[in-house]
This record gives C-alpha cells, sequence and structure tokens, in this order.
C-alpha cells in the first residue's frame, strides 16, 4: 500500500531555522517540480489494499532525482538527506527518525517496482510541466547520437570465458553441486595469461576453448535436469543460453573472424556492444546507442536507447516525429551532421520545415547558414554537458532496461539544471515564471 497524497512534514518554524537561502537549487526546484501529479500516476505501482504502507513516494521520487541533480550513489544520497538540511527540505524529511529514515537498498527496490514506465512518468510529468508553462521552445530541433558506455571493462576473449567458468562455479555452489571440470587447471592457464606480457591471446583463447566445450555440454545438461524454482530454472536457462553464444562467438574468432556480428563483451551487461563513432578517441566505446533531440535552448527533448550500433539515417524520421509530439508543435528548422544525410531522410522530413541543415552550408538559404552552424556546434556542446557533467558518461543500471531507467532520471536532471541555468540567468519570462510558481 501507499500514499495517494502527501503532507508537508516540514512546519514554518523549521524552515525559517534552516532553510536560510531562498534562492538556493534545491529550494527553487522543490516548488517547480509537479509532485503531486507524479504521486497521482506511481500509485498504480502499489496494491492498494495489500500490505504495508511503503515508503512515502513524496520522499522516494525526490532521492531519485536529487541523486542524478548531484550524481550521488543511492548510500551517498542517503548520507547527503542525513547531513544537508536543504536536500531534507527538497525530499521532504523531517527530523523525526532522520537517521534511519531510509535504508539504500530501499532504493534499489523502488526503482525496480516502478521501472522503465515509472521512470517515464516522471521525466514526462517535469518535462511536460516546464512546456506548458512556456519554458520549453520547440521551433528548433537539432538531433544527434551518442554512445551510452556500460559499466564494464575492455572486453577480452579469453577473460570472458574465465568468467563464463566463474559463473558455472556460482550456479555449482548455489545448487550445492560439485564441480564438474577441473578448476585448478583453469586458474593455472589463468595466471600463465596473466603473467605473459607478449600476450599471445589466440593460444591461451584456444586452451581455455577447450576447457570450456566439454564443461559447458555438461552444464546445459545440469540446467535441463535442474529441480529448483520456475524463476531460477529460467534463470540458468537464460544463462546457458548466453554461455553457448560465447562458445559460438569463440569459434569465429579462433577460425580468424575479425567482425563478429551481434558480439558479446561482457557477461553481466549482456546487451553492451562494441560502437565505433568515427572519433579518434575513443576509436571504440562499449554500451548502448543513445538517440537525442534538443532545442535550440539545450532542454533535452527526446531519448532513445538502442542495442548496438544503430545507423543515424534509419533513425532520423522517428526521432523527427517524436520531437513534434513531444512538444504538441512542428519545428521550424530541424538540424542534424552528415551521418542523418540522405535524399530520403530529404523527401520524408515533414513540409512545415522551413529549414533543413544535414551538415552541408548549401542546405539552407545563406541567411539561415550561421544560425545553423551554431546550431549544430551547440549539439555538441550540449552532448559534452550531458556526457560529462549529467551522467550520460556511463550507465550503472544493467541491461537495456537499466539503461533506460538511467537515461530517464539523468535527462530529468538535466532538464531541471537547464532550467536552474536560464532561472539564474534571469533569461525566463515573467510569464512562465507566474505560471512555475516562482511570481506571485
Amino acid at each position: 500500500m501507499i500514499k495517494s497524497t502527501f503532507e508537508e512534514a516540514l512546519g514554518q518554524a523549521w524552515i525559517k531555522q534552516n532553510i536560510t537561502n531562498p534562492t538556493h537549487d534545491l529550494v527553487i526546484l522543490r516548488q517547480v517540480i509537479p509532485w503531486q501529479r507524479i504521486i497521482e500516476r506511481l500509485i498504480s505501482f502499489y496494491a492498494p489494499k495489500r500490505g504495508r504502507f511503503g515508503s512515502a513516494l513524496r520522499t522516494m521520487i525526490a532521492i531519485l532525482i536529487v541523486a542524478k541533480l548531484r550524481t550521488l550513489s543511492d548510500r551517498q544520497v542517503v548520507a547527503q538527506v542525513k547531513e544537508n538540511r536543504y536536500i531534507q527540505y527538497f525530499c521532504n524529511v523531517p527530523d523525526e527518525n532522520l537517521q534511519t529514515f531510509l535504508d539504500s537498498s530501499t532504493i534499489c527496490t523502488f526503482r525496480k517496482r516502478i521501472g522503465q514506465e515509472g521512470a517515464t512518468i516522471i521525466e514526462t510529468e517535469v518535462f511536460d510541466h516546464l512546456r506548458r508553462c512556456g519554458l520549453i521552445k520547440g521551433d528548433t530541433s537539432l538531433i544527434d547520437s551518442t554512445v551510452l558506455n556500460n559499466n564494464i571493462i575492455y572486453p577480452n576473449d579469453v577473460q570472458l570465458i574465465f568468467k563464463a567458468f566463474g559463473k558455472m562455479v556460482s550456479f555449482a555452489k548455489t545448487n550445492h553441486l560439485a564441480l564438474w571440470w577441473d578448476h585448478k587447471e583453469v586458474k593455472k592457464h589463468w595466471r600463465a595469461f596473466g603473467l605473459n606480457k607478449k600476450q599471445d591471446r589466440v593460444t591461451y583463447l584456444l586452451q581455455f576453448h577447450l576447457l570450456f566445450v566439454p564443461a559447458l555440454e555438461i552444464f546445459r545438461q545440469k540446467v535441463e535436469a535442474l529441480d529448483a524454482s520456475e524463476k531460477e530454472k529460467q534463470k540458468s536457462q537464460q544463462l546457458a543460453d548466453l554461455l553457448l553464444l560465447l562458445q559460438m562467438q569463440t569459434q569465429e574468432k579462433l577460425a580468424g573472424q575479425t567482425h563478429i556480428h551481434n558480439r558479446i563483451v561482457s557477461l553481466d551487461e549482456v546487451d553492451a556492444r562494441p560502437i565505433k563513432r568515427g572519433k579518434r578517441f575513443p576509436v571504440c566505446e562499449f554500451g548502448t546507442t543513445l538517440q537525442m533531440s534538443f532545442n535550440r535552448q539545450g532542454f533535452m527533448v527526446t531519448t532513445e536507447n538502442l542495442i548496438g550500433a544503430v545507423n543515424d539515417k534509419i533513425l532520423y524520421p522517428k526521432t523527427l516525429e517524436q520531437f513534434q509530439k513531444r512538444m504538441k508543435n512542428d519545428p521550424q528548422t530541424v538540424v542534424t551532421d552528415l551521418g542523418f544525410r540522405s535524399k530520403k531522410n530529404k523527401r520524408l522530413t515533414p513540409a512545415c520545415v522551413t529549414h533543413l541543415f544535414m551538415g552541408k552550408t548549401e542546405d539552407v538559404s545563406p541567411d539561415q547558414q550561421d544560425f545553423c552552424k551554431s546550431a549544430r556546434s551547440a549539439t555538441e556542446g550540449f552532448i559534452a554537458v550531458a556526457k560529462n557533467l549529467r551522467g550520460f558518461g556511463c550507465s550503472l543500471y544493467r541491461g537495456l532496461a537499466g539503461d533506460r531507467i538511467w537515461t530517464l532520471l539523468c535527462q530529468t536532471a538535466y532538464n531541471l539544471k537547464k532550467f536552474l541555468q536560464l532561472y539564474n540567468a534571469e533569461d525566463i519570462e515573467e510569464d512562465t515564471l507566474v505560471k512555475l510558481g516562482l511570481l506571485g
């Protein structure tokens, strides 16, 4: 069960004593975020009349947002709530039981409960509120893509097989089974591989592969005969399927293949792929493709997470359509780089777009060229800020679903930060400030 409304947990006396800076970022954002609208949509993730009452939705939502605003881990954000009065105010946490108000594991449980759908609700409500108040303009669409890196070490074929043995060891321990291969022999080869400075990987890969093939065959038999719950059986079968793909991939590698389709680079991040973006550094990144669009102010309008290296030309029509749908109007100008350029995409661009810039100055009239080139440069800057300052550099959640949740929460924080940037620069119209509740 969960409460469908929230009450202010902090009295005026507490606020007067502890919140001495009324223009603090978190004080401003506390007024701007549509808490009740988000809560009303997240209630459906809880049983109406079963179980004990969960942690207050108002607090949990705020913790997710402030963690991304300050780039904090679950443990760090709980520690900050206990120490920082402004974060306590933002998260609506009273002094009573402050030191034990929440365990960091509860944040992870909450994210799993609401999943992608819940994260979408949070991001959508925040974005739509800013748009409805007239803050986010939709006259220009800036479209580009990048890589959302996963938290994995640089992939190594020998290391992947060694880790596969580790996965089977965990399976054996969980199900109280004796190991069906000589693990001492595996460790001996691993130590020899680590000490070999020349790293003759093909030789060591063959040695590991010869040990791995019979071990995997027996592992698959044990998974088929496993006496466990359906959930555990499904999890074990998924691991067996993954290790079979690794075996096939290793065979291709030993056969001299250099470009392996849908290559596995991690047994923990199974959706991560090697992606090259034509840059000098890094030459290759490991994660998922992140398709993005911005407006000219720098607000992040749409995001989409995709497995592998997806051609920008294919993504262009859908991204533009998502931008139009999100902004509730058609952009007058669309700006992309050469990666999106094609005759088909030019034909598919709606007639309402009066200026289409796809990386070449001759795409637009002379009076629009400076604007479009400036917008194209700004797109690179927006992405650089997103990756280096707003959490888009590396996803710490697992799988494509985890990457999507990470993206949505980071997008929420990114747009709130952009709002603060405009607010502090006094670059927001008075009418918009009134709608946001920041002016009487």
